[in-house]
């Protein structure tokens, strides 16, 4: 039986904006009222789940999803550089980001190396393929990162390679094992037809 995810990444916040780990940060305004206006984009679903962090649980809700709160969905986790920008981090342990971003066993911030995190997430996706039907995700990027590279069999290098815009979807279909990917639409309000 075929299964289908759609996973969505969060609105705009201030976090996204400056390039920052997640601390926590609410949705801004324009992110807020984004979500909101494309809550009817969404096709009925049968079961839905939202990532812990805040961003993406204010995104569930604008959205006006009924949405489980996943632990495993949490996003990378990077330990004392949560709340700093990538910049600030850059410039007081270049050796150290260059390590993490070169090598995906590295976790030199004391969180989690993305190679385990990718592992974590494809973990989760086995799990949400079990009932046939349709699922929607509200999850970080970074989430939605490890699957392209999970279900592409790309190695985890390829981590740092995708883009993934606020309020976009992925859309996945197929079963354990076999998953097949559509990256990156936009999640819009549907358009009358002429």
């Amino acid at each position: 039986m075929t299964s289908r995810v759609t996973l969505i990444s969060p609105a705009i916040s201030a976090a996204l904006r400056e390039a920052r780990f997640d601390d926590g940060c609410p949705l801004d305004a324009s992110g807020l009222k984004l979500a909101r206006a494309s809550a009817e984009a969404l096709p009925p679903v049968d079961r839905a789940w939202v990532a812990p962090a805040v961003r993406c649980r204010e995104t569930a809700k604008a959205l006006d999803l009924d949405a489980t709160v996943v632990p495993e969905l949490a996003g990378l986790d990077v330990g004392r550089w949560r709340g700093a920008t990538l910049a600030e981090v850059s410039t007081q342990e270049p050796a150290a980001v260059g390590e993490w971003l070169a090598d995906p066993d590295s976790a030199p911030h004391g969180g989690e190396s993305v190679r385990h995190f990718c592992d974590r997430i494809a973990a989760w996706l086995e799990s949400a393929a079990e009932p046939a039907g349709r699922g929607v995700a509200v999850v970080e990027p970074d989430v939605v990162r490890a699957v392209g590279v999970r279900v592409l069999g790309a190695p985890e290098s390829a981590f740092w390679r995708i883009d993934v815009p606020p309020l976009s979807t992925t859309e996945l279909s197929g079963r354990v094992g076999r998953w097949n990917i559509r990256l990156g639409q936009p999640l819009r309000r549907p358009t009358a037809s002429p």
